[in-house]
C-alpha cells in the first residue's frame, strides 16, 4: 500500500459548489484551484494511490503542493540514532517515570539515576557520557542544586529540566552548546520580570509554610513528560520543531489545574564585566 503523500496533519477535503480545499497542518483552509485537471486523478497523485506518470498541468499543481510544503519529505520523525540513546534522567519518579516511558516509545534507552538533594559533580553527571541529562523536580529547585548540570553542554552534553512551584510548572530549554540558556540565567531573568523578585527569592531559598500538599495528577506529569520528550527527540533527531519562538529560548509555563502551556522569550544572561580598578 502506498505512504500517502502529504504531510502529516495536510488533508485535502472536497467542498459542494466549491471544488477542493486544502486544510493544513495549522488549522487553515485553502482553496484549490485545479482548472483542466481531473480532480479524482490530483486526489488519487495526492494521496500516494496514482503512479507518477507524467502530465504536465497535474504535475504543475503538485509541484505546487510540494513548494507550499504540503508534501511528505521523508519520515516526519527520523528514528533515534542508535549511539545517541543514553539519556541520564533524575529528579522525582512522579515525573521520570512517565517519561522514561515515553522516551522508550521513541527509540531511546534512558536510565533514571538515584535522586540527590545536594548538587552532584559534573564528573558524576557526565559518567558515561550520556547523550542528555534530564532533571525533573516536583517542586521549587533548592539553590545550587543545579549547578553542576549547567555546566553539561561544555562537555558536549544537552541538558534538559522542569520543575514545579505550587500549582505552575515550568519546562526550560534545552541547552546544548555553551552559549545555550541555562538553568542559572532562567532564575536570573524571572527575578528580572517581576516586580516581586525579594519575595520570589525567598521563596526559592525557603523556608516556605505550605496548605494542603498539591498532588500530580497522571495527566499533569504525563503533559510535562510529553513536553520534556518532544523537545529532547526533536534535538536529537533533527526534526523540526514547531511553534514561534526557537525551542533553545523558549520557556514554558503550565498551570497544572488547567493544563494550559504558556511560552515566553528567555535569552542567556551575559556574564558581568569586572568593575574597572581605580587608578591610584
Amino acid at each position: 500500500m502506498s505512504r500517502s503523500r502529504l504531510a502529516s496533519g495536510v488533508e485535502v477535503v472536497a467542498v459542494p459548489g466549491r471544488g477542493l480545499a486544502v486544510r493544513t497542518a495549522g488549522g487553515e483552509f485553502l482553496g484549490v484551484r485545479t482548472g483542466d485537471v481531473d480532480r479524482d486523478s490530483l486526489l488519487s497523485r495526492l494521496s500516494g494511490t496514482a503512479a507518477d506518470e507524467p502530465d504536465g498541468e497535474l504535475d504543475r499543481i503538485v509541484r505546487a503542493f510540494e513548494d507550499a510544503g504540503y508534501l511528505a519529505d521523508g519520515p516526519q520523525r527520523p528514528p533515534w540514532p542508535s549511539d545517541r540513546r543514553d539519556i541520564r534522567l533524575l529528579g522525582d519518579a512522579v515525573l521520570t517515570e512517565p517519561l522514561e516511558a515515553l522516551l522508550r516509545a521513541l527509540g531511546a534507552e534512558p536510565r533514571t539515576a538515584v535522586h540527590s538533594s545536594t548538587s552532584p559533580s559534573p564528573d558524576d553527571l557526565s559518567a558515561g557520557d550520556p547523550a542528555a541529562v534530564v532533571w525533573c523536580l516536583d517542586g521549587p529547585v533548592p539553590e545550587g542544586l543545579w549547578d553542576a548540570a549547567d555546566r553539561l553542554p561544555e562537555r558536549g552534553i544537552a541538558w534538559l529540566r522542569c520543575h514545579r512551584e505550587g500549582w505552575q510548572a515550568y519546562v526550560e530549554p534545552l541547552a546544548v552548546t555553551p552559549g545555550d540558556v541555562t538553568s542559572a540565567h532562567v532564575r536570573a531573568r524571572r527575578l528580572a520580570a517581576t516586580p516581586a523578585h525579594r519575595e520570589l527569592a525567598a521563596y526559592w531559598s525557603g523556608p516556605r509554610t505550605s496548605g494542603a500538599p498539591v498532588h500530580l495528577t497522571a495527566p499533569a506529569a504525563g503533559l510535562l513528560a510529553a513536553l520534556l520528550a518532544d523537545d529532547l527527540s526533536r534535538w536529537i533527531t533533527g526534526a523540526p520543531y514547531t511553534g514561534t519562538l526557537p525551542a533553545r529560548r523558549r520557556l514554558r509555563r503550565v498551570d497544572l489545574r488547567t493544563l494550559t502551556v504558556t511560552e515566553h522569550p528567555v535569552l542567556p544572561v551575559p556574564d558581568v564585566a569586572p568593575m574597572p580598578e581605580k587608578a591610584g
